[in-house]
């Protein structure tokens, strides 16, 4: 690396914590939850990642083929609007109104999913000529995947288990244990494809792949795809949060910004992975592992 790449690449990191400080800063200043940000960045964005860099040092991950990568870009950054503001501002709210029935609407909910997080993207970038089979490349076979996946897999896990509430939702289901497990399992199978394949093939293999190879700079699209990553959570949550969510707020802005002080440290770790692997199936894998407690509870309600 040169210097002047070096000088890019720090200028990136920096640029990046100071789109975090100013979310986190506004939070501090309107009364918003500004206590966790500064976790998720030290242990997700930092430590973990650090954790991450170190078990794929020996990865050597071939470079994505990207075609276009201005116009592939922009075509999915353009998608991103209609995507943040339609599809997950408006229809998932519209598919929870016509579907009642818990377990019916999670299935309609994840199918919708697939449909915009992959099957669209996918159609566009083939569309305008982009190559897009190489995004599906599992990496299994590649150094580090294994001891990446257990090793960083089994830390998340635990990590999750002690900041959030979820075993105890789980115990207050009063499940025997070996029911508990089954149904934990079945949340990290689900949610590695509900929410792992969806967002890191969209925001990860797709995104982040082309921003890099348009700027030439791994950590500027690392940046770049973690801040557009958290700000598409923002119009889900504030229009189905509500007093008691995490995050939740009347304040437009005061949402938009917990999610980039919360989720984009997240997003930095699974970006680096992404970037050092090209391996779809691990980002996606530990993608679940952070979301299989979580929805342990919710999952055995609604299909219990």
């Amino acid at each position: 690396m040169t210097i002047n790449e070096r000088r890019r690449e720090v200028g990136a990191l920096l640029g990046f914590l100071a789109v975090w400080a100013a979310s986190t800063a506004y939070l501090a200043a309107t009364g918003g939850q500004w206590v966790f940000p500064i976790f998720s960045l030290l242990v997700f964005g930092t430590l973990l990642t650090a954790l991450g860099w170190w078990l794929t040092r020996r990865s050597g991950a071939p470079a994505l083929p990207v075609v276009r990568p201005k116009r592939e870009a922009l075509t999915l950054i353009g998608y991103l609007v209609v995507y943040a503001v339609l599809f997950v501002g408006i229809l998932f709210t519209t598919i929870r109104t016509a579907i009642p029935d818990p377990a019916m609407q999670e299935v309609a909910i994840t199918a919708f999913k697939l449909l915009i997080h992959v099957v669209l993207p996918a159609a566009l970038l083939l569309a305008i000529g982009a190559r897009v089979a190489p995004m599906w490349d599992s990496g299994v076979g590649r150094p580090g995947f294994w001891p990446t996946l257990i090793v960083l897999g089994l830390v998340l896990v635990g990590i999750i288990a002690a900041v959030t509430p979820s075993l105890a939702d789980i115990r207050a289901l009063g499940l025997a244990p070996g029911v508990a497990a089954g149904w934990a399992a079945l949340s990290f199978v689900w949610m590695s494809i509900e929410a792992g394949l969806n967002e890191e093939f969209l925001f990860r293999a797709g995104v982040q792949s082309r921003l890099q190879a348009w700027l030439d700079s791994p950590a500027t699209a690392i940046g770049i795809t973690s801040v557009v990553f958290a700000l598409a959570h923002a119009p889900g949550l504030y229009l189905r949060g509500g007093p008691g969510t995490d995050g939740w707020s009347t304040d437009p802005l005061q949402v938009a910004a917990y999610t980039i002080a919360t989720i984009a440290p997240v997003s930095v770790m699974f970006g680096v992975i992404w970037w050092r692997t090209r391996s779809l199936l691990l980002v996606v894998l530990l993608h679940g592992a952070v979301d299989m407690l979580p929805h342990t509870a919710e999952l055995a309600q609604k299909f219990g």
